[in-house]
């Protein structure tokens, strides 16, 4: 007995007698652990007494029915022993999580359980979001990464007409002009402001020269990032080949797909529930709407056609994200996070479709590909029907419309390697970067702009052209179109942070885009001015 109470006195917890041999007789220390976590995440108490257990019964029984036969029969005899009936029928509430989340303790309001009269749930087309299991890595693993990359670029560059001449680097002879297909892995200015390229392909490597006298073609390398994968026309010999153009495999849609009918999606990120900076009048104030409190009749109807919300990472602010965060939590247990976000969901009304993919600050593995989040610490997240969790990146499909989803955590490194970006603070428009990745049909395409796991497949290529892209962690609104491909880069529902005061990054929350996948208007609703609601700013893709 001495270990266990010692166990729980270390952790901050005061047990009563009963729950001090009920614990005890278990035996194990981690299941006790769990046990008592739980109780404590769901009742915000550090004295655990019979009469707590007794009023969160029905949310510690899913752990007790996972330990084994013998531990069964210890808990059965303590249910007995202190008349806990394990036949207590589960009610529709939502849990009282203190201070961060006072507007939970409304419940579940009657009615928004059930999918109203005459509207149907929105559909989502799971297409692509990719789990990659944990392993050793070897270097085997990137040769196959970047190969898998390769091939694919140059499956789309070999089929520009403007690359004439098309050969391998094995295959360069005279001085003629022609094209060669190569992922570049070195970039230098010379002394005479020359661009020096190293490119490769599956056959051998050239060096390559951008003349600075070549003024138009100049200014177009310098946005060339290591590991691009390239087309080049150009002329000379193996030794030294001269670039007069060049051509990234790029994104094109031949028309904006429109519905026939009149649907509304709309886009969120980076909400950081656990955060003292976390805007939650604000936020309540957007649930609210969407259940059409404090709206005008235009805006009910309206409403009735959301059928679909993306929620693009970051969803909590999690824990140890970042050194010295602790201070800058309201809510320190990550599963508590997620049970607030759960019964935010749970308050949206079930006609809506929700997808969520994960971000830096979820509770999954940094390197991306990331997984869905999972329910070992978002286990209340796989309870909602109307909630499709995916990986980052992800790509989806709503109506015959594919939304490819992508948190964006290599959008920091690209800004940082392009001068046109980071001069101009592309960090307050991010959508200037997302067609960068458009242009290289890549998410992360510079090794170490990101962290990601390397497999056989590179699942941070953009194999299929999107009809909309949205991304978040900027905490920034960005609409934009780029060869017919609609752009949403999202706010965020956290105030200025530390942080982001000290690189100066002044955060713009609050703003949902709703898009009408008939029209392709979108509306930016500013939940900013919780008084002022009814207006937003309107733009046509």
């Amino acid at each position: 007995m001495g270990d266990i109470l010692k166990l729980f006195v270390e952790k901050g917890f005061l047990l009563d007698k009963d729950m001090l041999e009920f614990l005890n007789d278990l035996s194990d220390e981690n299941v006790a652990h769990e046990i008592l976590d739980k109780i404590a995440i769901v009742s915000q108490k550090k004295i655990i007494t019979r009469n707590l257990v007794n009023d969160n019964i029905d949310k510690i029984k899913p752990i007790l029915y996972e330990l084994d036969s013998e531990k069964k029969k210890l808990v059965d005899k303590y249910f007995v022993n202190v008349s806990i009936s394990l036949e207590v029928k589960k009610e529709s509430s939502v849990e009282d999580f203190g201070e961060v989340g006072e507007v939970l303790r409304e419940g579940v309001r009657e009615g928004e359980e059930k999918e109203e009269e005459g509207e149907k749930r929105g559909e989502v087309k799971i297409i692509s979001s990719p789990v990659i299991n944990p392993r050793k890595l070897e270097v085997q693993d990137f040769v196959k990464y970047f190969r898998s990359r390769y091939n694919f670029m140059k499956s789309i560059l070999q089929e520009r007409k403007e690359l004439e001449g098309l050969i391998s680097i094995d295959k360069i002879t005279g001085n003629k002009d022609f094209s060669i297909i190569g992922i570049v892995t070195s970039k230098r200015v010379t002394k005479n402001k020359n661009i020096i390229l190293e490119v490769e392909d599956l056959t051998g490597k050239a060096k390559l020269l951008i003349s600075f006298n070549k003024e138009e073609l100049y200014e177009k390398s310098k946005e060339i990032l290591l590991d691009d994968v390239i087309g080049f026309k150009c002329n000379g010999n193996r030794d030294f080949l001269f670039v007069n153009d060049f051509f990234y495999p790029d994104s094109f849609l031949k028309e904006k797909k429109k519905l026939d009918e009149e649907v509304y999606a709309i886009f969120i990120s980076d909400i950081h529930i656990g955060s003292k900076n976390f805007l939650e009048d604000n936020f309540n104030k957007f649930i609210d709407w969407l259940n059409g409190r404090d709206c005008d009749e235009k805006q009910k109807k309206v409403l009735k056609k959301i059928k679909y919300m993306f929620v693009v990472g970051d969803s909590i602010d999690g824990v140890g994200v970042y050194p010295g965060q602790e201070k800058d939590l309201l809510v320190k247990d990550i599963k508590q996070q997620y049970e607030i976000l759960g019964n935010f969901y749970k308050k949206i009304p079930s006609h809506i479709s929700i997808i969520q993919c994960a971000g830096q600050h979820d509770a999954v593995r940094v390197a991306e590909p990331q997984p869905p989040i999972g329910d070992d610490f978002g286990e209340i997240l796989h309870e909602i029907p109307n909630l499709s969790l995916v990986s980052n990146p992800s790509l989806v499909e709503i109506e015959g419309i594919q939304v490819l989803m992508y948190h964006g955590a290599s959008m920091h490194g690209i800004i940082n390697e392009i001068e046109e970006l980071r001069m101009n603070n592309a960090h307050a428009t991010p959508a200037r970067v997302v067609k960068h990745m458009l242009l290289r049909r890549h998410l992360a395409p510079t090794h170490g702009s990101t962290i990601y796991i390397p497999d056989e497949d590179d699942f941070m290529m953009i194999r299929d052209v999107p009809d909309v892209i949205t991304t978040g962690d900027l905490h920034k609104t960005d609409i934009s179109t780029y060869n017919n491909v609609l752009i949403i880069s999202n706010s965020c529902w956290q105030s200025m942070t530390a942080f982001e005061e000290k690189v100066g990054n002044e955060p713009d929350p609050c703003k949902v885009p709703i898009l009408n996948l008939k029209t392709r208007e979108i509306k930016i609703l500013d939940f900013s001015d919780v008084e002022d609601l009814g207006k937003g700013d309107e733009k046509t893709d």
